[in-house]
């Protein structure tokens, strides 16, 4: 033990900030969604989708405000930018859409992309909707309509050996700035 360091130092005992050729990617945030703590909302009969638009664009991290749908980042993206389009209205089928929520679904989607391109100039995107909870709709009360930017190569080795996914930029930051580019 170093004379810098008292009996016990959490540093000394597990070699932290110890040079060793690794890159550490810390993420202490996720561990509750790992774990299955955090509340979806539909435990407590509240629905976090219905609660979204009730918050501050920044605290909710709104994209954009349409009459029948809004835009917003997912709290647990795949990719950087990984957003959803979701109607107001609760409901869970996208059956039960009428035609002015249908077309308006459709032109926020067209928009993310294009918000979208202009910041992150993406190789392409992952578009679609999960109806039901064994089609994985974690949130399958209410419907919503992934984006999800993909590039080449964003699935390397630490996504499919480490099962982890490394997003580069915090969700604050990239709500400012797909805010900012969200065409009118």
């Amino acid at each position: 033990m170093s004379e810098e360091s008292a009996p016990g130092d959490l540093d000394e005992l597990w070699g932290a900030g110890t040079p060793d050729g690794f890159r550490r990617l810390w993420a202490p945030h996720r561990m509750a969604y790992i774990a299955g703590e955090t509340d979806t909302g539909e435990e407590s009969g509240k629905c976090p989708l219905c609660r979204i638009p009730t918050l501050d664009d920044s605290d909710g991290l709104l994209l954009h405000r349409g009459e029948r749908m809004y835009a917003v980042l997912n709290l647990h993206p795949y990719n950087p930018g990984h957003l959803m389009v979701v109607p107001y209205r609760h409901v869970a089928g996208l059956d039960e859409l009428d035609a002015e929520e249908s077309a308006e679904l459709v032109a926020v989607t067209q928009q993310a992309l294009r918000a979208l391109r202009s910041v992150a100039a993406p190789h392409g995107f992952n578009v679609g909707i999960n109806l039901g909870h064994v089609a994985g709709g974690s949130l399958a009360d209410h419907l919503h309509q992934h984006v999800v930017p993909r590039w080449g190569g964003d699935a390397n080795f630490i996504t499919v050996v480490g099962q982890t996914k490394v997003i580069p930029q915090l969700l604050a930051e990239t709500r400012s700035r797909l805010a900012r580019a969200w065409p009118s």
